[in-house]
């Protein structure tokens, strides 16, 4: 089964499209394409992006904002607390005792409706007690991880719900996002970011911090000499430069790089044309990102136990990868619900619950899927989240809450 993510099919075709210089080594000319200006800088440290400010020990964290990106044209009010540093804005019941947090990406955060009208508030709504939201859109596991080692000494609570999107399980591999995702206006998303190493072969999982540590050290991104000297032993700088090349490889040497890869990501294959080569490739990254959230999700479960915490887990995807599935019944991710069901982790599947709901419908999936989604959810779609997982997380709870007492 091809198990690809659509976010990186993209870059794939992006990168196929571009060319290198004759003659100029492809790393690079790679490299060259990815550094910043330094106005771009400037403007990314000065606050002046309307959606995230810089952060060390993140990548960056949200401003507050006024967008027009919601349902049929509107503008969605954006609101965090503390500058953007705590959680969005809590409307119902925000005056009692909080004891479910929430973390994870854009999906938690609840991009493109405003701020009463996010799943965490339905919920909050129905069983009478608030929920912390502290998704950050473009988030990884990894990054919502340690967002969550931070906010439980600050403001703990019993029980987490802890969403992981689509893309988020590649996400934890990208030390620069611009390396493997197009750069949007403003640089929003596609800064460095701590993240993780891993070695399929060796079963090893390494962190690393955020390449640029301080803001004077976002300037080295404008430095293509830098850029190359740090990132060109990168695990997703080398896979993207292979895609950018294997199209119009026509020696061994490039075909030996990804057997050379392959064997060190435990995968043993026979790379013998430029469509298995970059199929392969995508495999590799693939199997090295799921292994990445399962390490991950290990380290949340032992925190969780240390702590006396109960963890739920929502997988969340983007109307392409539910579409695709609805049409071909196939998942890119179906190693990693094995591993959730192997090990007997609470879960709400929210590709599964698309498609029982699915059944209920005569019209096509397009249609189907333009209830919810305007590119996250819509007002609707949160809806839906939220009654998707609401008897998971009634039944975790213990006191039950007031509506369920």
């Amino acid at each position: 089964m091809k198990r690809f993510q659509p976010t990186v099919l993209v870059v794939l075709a992006l990168a196929a499209s571009s060319m290198v210089s004759l003659g100029e080594d492809p790393a690079t000319a790679f490299a060259k394409e990815l550094v910043y200006q330094k106005q771009d800088v400037d403007t990314w440290l000065n606050g002046k992006n309307r959606f995230a400010q810089y952060s060390s020990g993140f990548g960056w964290l949200l401003n507050n904002s006024l967008t027009k990106d919601g349902a049929d044209g509107s503008a969605c009010r954006y609101t965090y607390n503390d500058g953007g540093q705590g959680c969005r804005k809590m409307i119902n019941h925000a005056d009692k005792p909080c004891r479910i947090n929430t973390y994870g990406n854009s999906f938690t955060q609840c991009h493109q409706v405003s701020d009463g009208e996010t799943w965490q508030e339905v919920l909050a709504a129905h069983i009478g007690e608030p929920m912390r939201n502290f998704g950050v859109g473009g988030w990884s596991v990894y990054q919502a991880y340690l967002r969550m080692l931070r906010e439980e000494e600050k403001t703990p609570a019993d029980y987490m719900v802890f969403n992981i999107y689509s893309d988020d399980h590649y996400r934890n591999l990208d030390a620069w996002r611009s390396i493997r995702v197009t750069r949007m206006e403003g640089g929003f998303g596609e800064v460095t970011l701590p993240y993780v190493a891993v070695n399929l072969d060796k079963n090893t999982f390494i962190e690393h911090p955020n390449p640029c540590p301080t803001p004077e050290s976002v300037y080295n991104l404008c430095d293509v000499d830098w850029v190359l000297n740090r990132f060109k032993d990168d695990f997703v700088f080398k896979m993207m430069l292979m895609h950018r090349t294997a199209a119009t490889a026509k020696t061994d040497s490039r075909y030996d790089d990804l057997k050379k890869l392959s064997t060190t990501f435990g995968i043993n294959t026979r790379v013998d044309n430029a469509a298995a080569f970059s199929e392969q490739a995508w495999k590799i990254h693939l199997d090295a990102a799921l292994f990445a959230t399962e390490q991950i999700v290990e380290r949340i479960e032992k925190f969780a136990k240390e702590n006396n915490k109960r963890v739920l887990y929502v997988l969340s995807y983007n109307s392409y990868e539910i579409g695709r599935m609805l049409k071909e019944g196939e998942r890119f991710d179906a190693d990693f619900i094995q591993y959730l069901e192997e090990k007997g982790l609470p879960y709400v599947d929210l590709m599964q619950e698309h498609v029982e709901d699915y059944r209920k419908y005569s019209c096509g999936e397009e249609e189907y899927l333009e209830q919810y989604f305007i590119g996250h959810y819509n007002p609707r779609g949160n809806f839906f989240h939220a009654w998707s997982i609401k008897d998971e997380v009634v039944d975790m709870l213990d006191p039950k809450p007031e509506s369920y007492k």
